[in-house]
């Protein structure tokens, strides 16, 4: 990779060590409301709450509301941990001009909570894009076509970094290098998916990302 302008991080997983805690709140949600489904939280990753309610639980619409306030009270006192390494890697693409975006699936309540946990959080980044800034979720890629739109670069000028298959499919899809995680899934899982597959960005190098591009 000759030019990089920008790195597109997804959050959890990514940014933030909060996957495993998901997994055991959507892993009771569906054994609560959706028994037949046995692989419920791992399907939902990286996915928005409209899309895993639309998808997942148009017929109980009743029951969103009751799911919405457990969620909102589980996310209120969650651990928001961020992944080894990750401030200052990001640091370091700022400090030769690249720009940076947060590219999540979580809404606004989700932020307030990671917000009031990391105040410093949005100096991180040039932009925060939500499920609000793009019309399609993931494993749609228009969320990393937006990101890289919002710093007038082409996709093949970016490198997206997310930890979850529907985001890696995502990324691939969107035509930037995408990097993976494997702070969710083995490195069997997102390989086939990514251009270069990490555990967490200590030790992580500019130099390392080109060399992949």
């Amino acid at each position: 990779m000759n030019t990089l302008k920008a790195a597109l991080f997804d959050l959890d997983g990514v940014i933030i060590d909060t996957e495993s805690q998901y997994s055991i709140f959507w892993g009771g949600i569906g054994r609560a409301y959706r028994p037949a489904v046995a692989d419920f939280a791992a399907r939902i990753k990286g996915t928005t709450l409209e899309s895993i309610y639309s998808n997942w639980f148009a017929h109980l619409e009743d029951q969103l509301p009751e799911i919405t306030r457990q969620l909102d009270e589980f996310e209120r006192k969650m651990q928001y941990t961020y992944i080894e390494g990750v401030c200052s890697f990001i640091k370091s693409l700022r400090k030769v001009g690249i720009k940076t975006a947060s590219v999540t699936a979580s809404n606004e309540a989700k932020m307030r909570s990671v917000l009031r946990v990391h105040p410093e959080f949005p100096t991180l980044f040039d932009r925060i894009l939500t499920s609000k800034d793009y019309a399609a979720g993931k494993p749609a890629p228009d969320c990393y076509i937006e990101g890289a739109k919002a710093f007038g670069a082409r996709p093949e000028e970016c490198v997206v970094f997310e930890d979850s298959i529907n985001g890696l499919r995502a990324g691939r899809d969107s035509g930037t290098l995408v990097v993976a995680l494997t702070t969710t899934n083995p490195y069997e899982a997102v390989a086939p998916l990514a251009d270069l597959v990490i555990e967490n960005f200590k030790g992580m190098t500019l130099d390392e990302l080109k060399a992949k591009g």
